[in-house]
């Protein structure tokens, strides 16, 4: 049976190199046509493995697995443009999400904007935790530093509804900023992973500049902020932007760019163990 422990040993399998069906089928110890199996539902499913096969029609034909960040994300010329403005940005004022948003056809997109100080007031979690009860398998955050997993009001209580997912077995992975300013929110979501005796929480270390979730590869939700500048007829007041994707095209476009940046990032067990070596003198 499929399950996360199965998922997890293939995917750790498969991102240190290529490997072929019948590799795969002898490291969990299931037969070729069980593996291929899995194989394809967690590309479907997931995202985070794709798979090509040489000498296809032949009996020579081999069929390899690899790791969905070792493939270009892009397949137009306006993703490849986008692709290389995200991939090297690194702070959330480097990328504006409308940049995304103009290209996705209007039936399939949504949005609203608020201006306020604080997200949190303007309404925003009664609509993110109804788009994150929706997940029934996978959700993906690009973060700046997990500061969301603190963020609550009376009625909704993020990290509650992150703890309930994670007790579902959803799996939850991250790209974010691990460092001294957040790792308090980092160590936070990981626990989870100790609550429930499962790896379902994995979170990558990586300067980005993407504020957004994307839901079992069906849904992105993306968030943009702009300040004001003080200058006349601009901007006076801060301005949240949040949009709503639910193109399968841009969706997993979206979803190859984070499996691009996971793969190439450092986990955040390896980072917060060398931050513990730090000593802090008065």
């Amino acid at each position: 049976m499929l399950n996360q422990d199965v998922i997890k040993k293939i995917e750790d399998f498969v991102s240190v190199k290529p490997r072929s069906i019948q590799e795969v089928a002898n490291h969990i110890g299931k037969n070729w046509r069980t593996a291929d199996r899995y194989i394809k539902d967690i590309e479907k499913d997931f995202g985070t493995i794709s798979t090509r096969t040489f000498r296809e029609g032949t009996r020579g034909a081999l069929k390899i697995v690899y790791w969905a960040g070792m493939e270009k994300a892009a397949s137009s010329v306006f993703q490849k443009e986008l692709e290389e403005k995200i991939m090297t940005g690194k702070e959330k004022y480097d990328f504006s999400a409308f940049d995304i948003f103009q290209y996705v056809d209007d039936k399939n997109k949504s949005a609203w904007v608020r201006k306020g100080e604080d997200e949190v007031k303007l309404g925003r979690l009664t609509d993110f935790s109804k788009l994150l009860v929706k997940a029934k398998k996978q959700i993906l955050f690009f973060s700046g530093n997990l500061s969301f997993v603190n963020y609550k009001t009376k009625d909704v209580d993020i990290f509650t509804i992150l703890d309930d997912l994670v007790k579902k077995g959803i799996s939850l992975k991250v790209v974010c900023k691990v460092d001294v300013t957040g790792s308090e929110n980092v160590k936070k979501l990981l626990s989870l992973n100790y609550k429930y005796g499962k790896e379902l929480v994995e979170i990558h270390h990586r300067e980005q500049p993407l504020r957004a979730t994307i839901i079992d590869q069906d849904l992105c939700n993306l968030k943009e902020v702009k300040e004001p500048t003080g200058r006349e007829k601009e901007l006076k007041n801060k301005t949240f932007m949040f949009y709503n994707l639910n193109d399968k095209d841009w969706t997993s476009w979206m979803t190859r760019i984070f499996w691009k940046m996971f793969s190439s990032s450092i986990d955040a067990k390896k980072r917060l163990e060398q931050m513990n070596k730090l000593k802090y003198v008065d």
